[in-house]
């Protein structure tokens, strides 16, 4: 294997564009649909491998990745994400070995109808096609998001951070060989490296079926705007927990610990912590002692700093803040309801908690947040495909159409519909000769 190719366009044809590409992959995505579940299940077992056996070209190639980062003042947020070390190759692989024992996500029958004596319909589910996907600087993001993809079907064209340049380009290459050797179609995955090339993926709305970004909402928000191929994704995770007045404190706490600290990069980290105000004297310094232990920094505006100190807020900056950081704020509100309005109202509709041991508040709560992810006395950290048990993600998905939440192998499935007849016309239907009966079997 030669490691270390600019660009899989190397591989391919030196003159070939980013359409060329998509072209090639929209008549191999059929095939790769068509590969059984065991070919599929041997290339993810064969990647698991092929990672494990090339562990130190990758650490190597992360260091010069992580290098570069520090030279050019990388923020730390961004820096954490970059890393893939003993620890980040320990999730991956155990990640594709679970994602190998999930069931086929293809062919599920979800519709079986007779619509007349010998014309029966059925709905089976199928792989979306060519699935674009330009992600941030992570490389176990390529791992995860290449290995679904693969496992539900789909072709893959992948656009990593240019932070992680060497890392990913060494991980595609293990990965695509692996795929090949295991049977796959050669064009079945795609890496494009340059910037200029993610322009190019959004003008392929006749080879490409879906594009998932992942990065900061202006970026997601020039995908949605500069393509006319469908966008899943979501722009930013401004998640809260909200402490209720009927809260166990010995839950409380630790529940916002994890939610900020367990991996503060994260988009599924806590944000801001809302305060039923009857409660606010008694738990705030409580909270207080605990955040200032983990090394957090807490904002609020006049009434939480009368009770702790705080970095004052202004009272024109917006509450809707992803800080990515070891920074929180805290905002009182009045009762359920209105924190229920906060988070609808500033929250990026990606993951909510309640802290309450009220089961009908909780629901009220979990029933109003218009958010893909809604929590009662869990941490928002859970907001996972690996933690749901999809195997991992391409990413999380805030929008309501297709796939909401952690997108998994089932937000990467579609369907069609086969029908089974034997020789029935519709003209027989329309004049009264024959009718439909509609059984489901």
């Amino acid at each position: 294997m030669i490691l270390g190719k600019h660009s899989t366009l190397e591989r391919i044809n030196p003159m070939s564009t980013i359409h060329d590409i998509t072209k090639e992959m929209k008549l191999a995505s059929p095939i790769l649909a068509a590969v059984p579940i065991e070919t599929r299940n041997l290339a993810l077992d064969l990647i698991k491998e092929n990672i494990l056996a090339h562990r130190e070209e990758i650490f190597a190639a992360n260091e010069k990745d992580l290098s570069l980062a520090d030279e050019n003042h990388v923020a730390p947020a961004v820096r954490k994400r970059l890393k893939f070390d003993e620890g980040k190759l320990k999730d991956v692989t155990h990640e594709l070995t679970d994602l190998a024992k999930l069931p086929d996500p293809i062919g599920k029958v979800t519709l079986d109808r007779e619509l007349d004596a010998g014309l029966r319909l059925r709905r089976v589910t199928c792989p979306i096609g060519v699935v674009g996907v330009i992600f941030e600087a992570r490389p176990d993001a390529l791992v995860q998001i290449s290995s679904l993809c693969l496992k539900s079907g789909n072709c893959a064209i992948l656009k990593g951070g240019k932070e992680t340049t060497y890392t990913n380009r060494i991980l595609f290459s293990v990965i695509h060989e692996a795929a090949v050797k295991a049977g796959l179609p050669e064009k079945c995955l795609f890496q494009a490296e340059q910037h200029s090339e993610i322009d190019e993926l959004l003008e392929c709305h006749d080879t490409v079926d879906l594009l998932i970004p992942r990065g900061s909402n202006s970026f997601v928000q020039y995908i949605m705007n500069h393509t006319s191929i469908p966008v899943l994704g979501h722009a930013d995770g401004v998640c809260h927990m909200y402490v209720d007045k009927d809260y166990d404190i010995s839950k409380a706490i630790p529940l916002i610990i994890d939610g900020k600290t367990q991996y503060t990069a994260a988009c599924n980290a806590v944000e801001t912590i809302l305060v039923h105000e009857d409660i606010a004297k008694e738990f705030l310094p409580k909270l207080n002692e605990a955040l200032k232990a983990a090394g957090v920094k807490e904002r609020g505006r006049d009434d939480v700093e009368e009770i702790i100190p705080v970095e004052k807020m202004k009272d024109d900056e917006s509450w809707h803040k992803e800080y990515l950081d070891l920074v929180l704020s805290i905002r009182l509100v009045r009762d359920v309801d209105a924190a229920i309005s906060h988070i609808n109202q500033y929250g990026s509709h990606h993951t909510d908690c309640i802290i309450t041991e009220n089961k009908e508040t909780a629901e009220h709560f979990m029933n109003l947040v218009d958010s893909a992810g809604v929590y009662w006395n869990a941490s928002t950290r859970f907001a996972d495909g690996f933690r749901y048990g999809f195997g991992a993600e391409v990413g999380i998905s805030t929008s309501k159409i297709h796939a909401r939440g952690p997108v998994g192998l089932e937000g990467l499935i579609s369907y069609k519909y086969k029908l089974y007849g034997s020789g029935q016309i519709v003209g027989d239907y329309a004049s009264g000769k024959k009718s439909f009966h509609f059984r489901d079997l």
